[in-house]
């Protein structure tokens, strides 16, 4: 019996709440029915209160029975749709006002608010969609292949006009890696990489290169957010011993080296992944390679880079060795987060001149999610760890809540900033698949388990413009609700009989775990020193490390106190030349018991000094001999 992919959706806005139950029949039809409850019934239900935008499930059912999958909310105003056939590939417009599915027979575009449709196009071997930025065209790509009639194969990427249903172009695409053209934002650019060159597009005229960007062996390119001017970071792998290299350009400058906008060439990159800021001002560029030839890793070596658009680059100064596990920029351009070092993982925010600015300590995560109002950061621990989340204020640099979400392979923060959804998707998880919808003080607001012999595939939020919903201040006090919430307990690591009756000494624990900075012991809550007094500051604790310890109890008489040791007062036999003696015989004491402070340190002596110490005996009689004349 053929596989059917179940999609499940509901929506919270001003005014009411809409949802999706979906039912499958025998025979692999997919049915559903869209209902709405007002929003009053929706605060009382308490189960998200304000906005919140819409939520799209994918899932695919395995053995078909008689299944329904109901979010347990009060139904009115229901209107059907009905698809029987498989349906695996699917995707929101950027403003979150359409959505299109494949399945299996034809490609289809309706709007989301009513369900309409918009075009369908017959494209039954689509394997990936994706709308441009402001739902002019759809591109649509599928596995290139080619047959013995065919040689050279057909065109598998294609460009659609949505208004009138035309093809624009068909392209060639062999791999499925950068299949999609890049738009700006406003759609008078777009780019592709054919064959080391980059192509550029204007206003979606695609049968005519507007410009050409030519690098050899141009891999890997990032088109920048946001409006005009556009910039483009290009990537160009090492060979023969040459680094490799990051440069920005913006467009349409292209005439050389000496136009780029900013250069920085490294060794050490197999691959690159490339992420701008929000404002297109800065580039963090994140290299890799497979095999760290010194063997202190199984997952490689990475190294993190910064560019910016006014020239500055730099080299990301990371505080502990190991890998680098996720990197993200703040909304507001002037902050970056990186996750790093070998378990537990240290999680550090820089600002734009790669300086630390707060030090969250160690743990066991692997992945951070700014919100979309950047105003709450979230470190988690996914995949092979247990699951933990950390949730922080980072106005205030203080944690809201440490919520516990084992076995989840997703995580996505709603646009609203108040809600994220975790999930166990297949094929990471082929058990225990479902979803849970969480308020960000650790609160589970909505569960949903798939049945038996279903798995869950993806989890999407609707997405909608920037700016639809405003920062809202940062509660600490769990949200109410029904579920409860998971928050972290904490538990005790193993330890053997023979020591449980014992207290906890570092010696016993498996890892020392530092706290966040401003929970370590003295901490000021001050700003962290910038790289130069960081610097100096280790130089001055290096010069005193290295300058020898005498130790307080080796000054200490190990026998009856000798004449010299005694602490009295000087006093004078009345002939200045014996006085002068005695005090020469005492200083040379003074210096052999020295030398013997400094032995007891285990401190390396040498040959002059011990024949100085063998003579001991002699002074304190010469000494002895003195004093009598006094």
């Amino acid at each position: 019996m053929a596989n059917s992919l179940i999609f499940q959706s509901y929506y919270i806005s001003d005014f009411r709440l809409t949802a999706a139950v979906i039912v499958i029949t025998q025979s692999g039809d997919l049915t559903g029915q869209c209902c709405s409850v007002d929003h009053q019934t929706a605060r009382r239900m308490q189960i998200f209160k304000g906005h919140s935008p819409s939520i799209n499930f994918k899932l695919l059912a395995k053995s078909i029975t008689m299944q329904l999958f109901r979010i347990p909310f009060l139904f009115t105003k229901p209107f059907n749709f009905r698809d029987p056939r498989q349906s695996r590939y699917v995707a929101f417009s950027k403003d979150g006002t359409l959505f299109a599915w494949c399945n299996g027979e034809k490609v289809t575009v309706v709007k989301v608010a009513d369900g309409s449709q918009v075009r369908s196009f017959d494209l039954p071997k689509t394997a990936m969609l994706e709308f441009s930025p402001l739902n002019t065209v759809l591109a649509t790509w599928q596995v290139y292949s080619k047959t013995q009639d065919n040689p050279q194969g057909d065109a598998n990427l294609q460009l659609w006009d949505l208004k009138t249903g035309t093809c624009l172009k068909a392209l060639y695409q062999k791999k499925v890696q950068g299949w999609c053209p890049s738009w700006s934002d406003d759609e008078k650019i777009a780019v592709r990489s054919v064959n080391n060159e980059l192509h550029f597009f204007e206003n979606n005229d695609f049968i005519n290169i507007a410009n050409k960007l030519h690098l050899q062996k141009v891999s890997e390119f990032m088109l920048s957010p946001g409006s005009q001017p556009s910039k483009v970071a290009v990537y160009v792998p090492g060979s023969k011993g040459a680094p490799s290299f990051v440069r920005l350009y913006q467009y349409p400058n292209f005439g050389g080296p000496t136009c780029a906008l900013a250069n920085k060439s490294f060794f050490k990159a197999d691959r690159v992944t490339m992420l701008w800021n929000k404002k297109a001002t800065a580039v963090l560029v994140q290299a890799s390679i497979e095999v760290d030839k010194t063997g202190a890793s199984y997952y490689g070596e990475q190294t993190l880079h910064y560019l910016a658009t006014n020239g500055e680059t730099a080299a990301v100064q990371l505080q502990k060795n190991g890998p680098i596990y996720d990197v993200a920029w703040s909304p507001s351009s002037t902050e970056f987060c990186v996750v790093y070092g070998f378990m537990p993982a240290k999680a550090t925010v820089y600002n734009l001149k790669c300086d630390p600015v707060f030090d969250f300590g160690t743990g066991p995560r692997n992945a951070v999610y700014y919100s979309p109002q950047g105003h709450i950061l979230v470190l988690a621990g996914f995949g092979n760890l247990r699951g933990q989340m950390e949730v922080w204020d980072v106005k205030k640099w203080k944690q809201v809540s440490k919520p516990q979400v084992p076995d989840s392979t997703h995580f996505a923060w709603c646009p609203d900033g108040e809600h994220v959804v975790t999930s166990t998707c297949a094929p990471r998880l082929r058990v225990s698949n479902g979803y849970k919808i969480w308020h960000y003080t650790g609160t589970v607001l909505y569960k949903q388990d798939t049945p038996t012999g279903t798995e869950l595939w993806e989890t999407v939020w609707q997405p909608f413009p920037d700016g639809t919903f405003p920062e809202r201040p940062v509660k600490y006090q769990a949200a109410p609700s029904e579920l409860g919430s998971t928050e972290a307990k904490p538990a005790q690591a193993y330890r053997p009989p023979a020591l449980r009756n014992k207290p906890v000494t570092a010696s016993s624990k498996l890892h020392e775990e530092e706290p966040p900075q401003n929970m370590r012991p003295g901490a000021t809550g001050d700003k962290q020193l910038s790289k130069m007094a960081l610097k100096n500051q280790k130089k001055r604790e290096a010069k005193k490390a290295a300058k020898p310890e005498i130790n307080p109890d080796a000054l200490e008489p190990q026998s009856d106190p000798s004449p010299a040791s005694n602490a009295q007062p000087e006093t004078s036999c009345g002939d200045p030349e014996t006085d002068k003696k005695i005090k020469s015989v005492k200083k040379k004491l003074k210096a052999i018991d020295e030398l013997k402070a400094l032995q007891a340190t285990g401190k390396p002596i040498q040959k002059n000094q011990l024949e100085k110490m063998e003579k001991e005996a002699q002074l304190m009689k010469e000494l002895e001999d003195l004093q009598l004349k006094v």
